[in-house]
């Protein structure tokens, strides 16, 4: 059965009257080896987290057209990082992640693809001591929020992300959303389990468990990020959020890059982007990159 057909057959589920609680991860960094290592591999080229990284990279480039200073939240391994950066030559990238093995391995792999647009920071993304006051064109963060552990992490850190953020400054955050059912999360996270090891479908599931609530999400975001920032969904099952502010209009060399990428993607993979485009498509959000 497709994969839309069966989020859809989940939604009494996921939105019935019981809610499940938000189960924090138990390690605030992701600074175990084999952590490190499988959610790297997950993000490679066939690996399972393949469709939505070109999927935000081609969103968050819309985003950040024009931009010559972006600030990158939870960069982790810096798989997504790199893609961006590789894509957006003209842009200086600043990773910033609380894990030093997280950031050993980013730096391995931005050295090996001979990146020279980034540089990393060991900081706390609540914080953000290293980085001045209205200093970045942009702000981005991919799939980190669920690693704060409570909602006064999660304000803080919007909070900080304006605080950094240059007037009109353009932001895009994304991130699981947290199901309301167990059935839900058991699905999403061994959807991959004929591909992906097991250390890693453990974490997935972890994530989705450690996630906000959709409307949490919006809550805080409207307390602490910039007034222009939308928030979107995936269609019928929260399980992916953006906030975003307003697209930019891409280079059609840029855009025709996105086609072939998207062209080169495994089958599986392939559908997998095409099932994202419309979720959010359905969910209202408009200007696909990829047509």
């Amino acid at each position: 059965m497709p994969k839309l057909l069966v989020l859809a057959a989940l939604c009494r589920e996921t939105f019935g009257s019981r809610t499940l609680p938000r189960e924090p991860e138990p390690e605030l960094i992701m600074d175990r080896e084999e952590q490190v290592a499988a959610y790297a591999a997950a993000a490679r080229s066939d690996g399972a987290m393949a469709a939505g990284y070109l999927f935000h990279a081609a969103r968050i480039s819309m985003v950040l057209r024009g931009c010559r200073s972006v600030v990158d939240l939870g960069c982790g391994p810096a798989t997504q990082l790199s893609q961006i950066a590789a894509l957006n030559p003209d842009i200086h990238f600043t990773g910033v992640d609380l894990s030093q093995r997280m950031l050993e391995d980013a730096r391995s792999h931005i050295d090996s693809l001979g990146l020279k647009n980034i540089t990393l920071v060991h900081d706390d993304i609540c914080s953000l001591n290293s980085i001045p006051d209205h200093s970045a064109d942009g702000v981005i963060s991919t799939l980190a929020l669920h690693h704060l552990p409570s909602e006064r992490h999660l304000r803080d850190c919007f909070r900080q992300t304006t605080r950094i953020l240059k007037h009109n400054g353009a932001v895009y955050f994304t991130d699981f959303g947290r199901l309301k059912s167990l059935k839900s999360v058991i699905f999403m996270a061994y959807m991959y389990r004929k591909y992906e090891p097991h250390v890693f479908l453990l974490d997935y599931e972890r994530s989705l468990r450690a996630a906000f609530l959709f409307d949490e999400l919006k809550t805080f975001a409207s307390e602490g990020l910039p007034v222009d920032v939308e928030i979107f969904a995936t269609f019928l099952v929260p399980f992916l959020v953006v906030f975003k502010t307003n697209d930019r209009r891409l280079h059609p060399k840029q855009r025709e890059q996105f086609r072939h990428m998207r062209r080169n993607l495994q089958p599986r993979h392939r559908r997998d982007l095409d099932d994202l485009r419309l979720l959010f498509r359905l969910g209202g959000m408009v200007g696909d990159p990829f047509r």
